[in-house]
């Protein structure tokens, strides 16, 4: 069998090993006494060498449900469709998932209407794009136009580059600075290479860049929702005694301030649900 047939037979098996698999209910769950929870790898602050916001969140939720947390750390796929399908109601071909559940989930209906094995739960934060800048360079920025021949950093294949790359007619584009997340394009701002870095709030205030120097506010671009979108938990839909006692925790967790003490442990500033 040559070396492409292989590869072929491999993941034909795992891709059937993981259509096997399976994400526990309630009961199992406290019988087995650990809960199964997907993280995003490589995203920080919510989850960098182990540590982060939804690292903490994960124990936070598993206590309060009266077991243990096994973290899942995954990479994201092509898109939040895939995750969805890799970490809650599947499984990944390559063999492992899915898990219990997963937490940074867009709560959006749309999302759920797309993906009619799973439910999103359980709300926790308030994201939203936006963009710091150097103030002595940029003071003021009512629309994009004011970043006309600036060097501005984002992540690649992000909305914020599509904003950026498609905004004042493209006028933009040979000052876009493209990075291989937030966190690099933040270093090239505090260096001064940069003028501007378009990001998650979340990223931009763990960079520690707010202070006289630069300020962090909303994106003034068409497509940015003004109020941001909600993260919760997703969970396999015909899970849903685990559905109701993740939402009920998360909601204990969030009324008692432990949420937002978990934030801002991580230097974010927690934005309610």
């Amino acid at each position: 069998m040559n070396r492409r047939r292989r590869q072929l037979v491999a993941a034909a098996l795992a891709l059937a090993c993981a259509g096997t698999a399976s994400a526990y209910d309630l009961d199992e769950i406290r019988k087995r006494g650990v809960v199964r929870v997907a993280v995003y790898k490589q995203f920080a602050p919510f989850y960098d060498k182990g540590e982060g916001v939804d690292v903490d969140i994960a124990q936070a939720l598993a206590a309060a449900l009266h077991v243990k947390a096994a973290l899942l750390p995954f990479d994201a796929d092509e898109s939040i469709d895939d995750d969805l399908r890799n970490m809650v109601w599947r499984g990944h071909y390559l063999g492992y998932g899915p898990a219990d559940v997963m937490l940074h989930a867009p709560a959006d209906p749309a999302l759920m209407a797309r993906n009619k094995s799973i439910t999103v739960v359980a709300p926790y934060y308030r994201e939203k794009l936006q963009i710091a800048r150097d103030v002595a360079r940029i003071p003021q920025l009512q629309s994009l136009s004011a970043l006309a021949g600036q060097p501005v950093g984002v992540e690649n294949a992000t909305l914020g580059s599509t904003l950026l790359l498609a905004a004042d007619e493209g006028r933009l584009r040979g000052t876009v600075r493209h990075f291989r997340n937030t966190a690099d394009a933040i270093e090239a701002l505090k260096q001064g290479t940069l003028t501007a870095v378009v990001g998650l709030r979340s990223e931009l205030l763990a960079g520690s860049i707010e202070g006289n120097r630069f300020e962090i506010g909303d994106l003034p671009a068409a497509g940015v929702p003004a109020s941001g979108w909600v993260l919760g938990a997703a969970v396999k839909k015909d899970n849903e005694s685990l559905a109701h006692a993740v939402d009920d925790a998360m909601a204990q967790l969030v009324n008692t301030g432990q949420i937002e003490a978990i934030f801002r442990r991580h230097g974010v500033d927690w934005l309610q649900p």
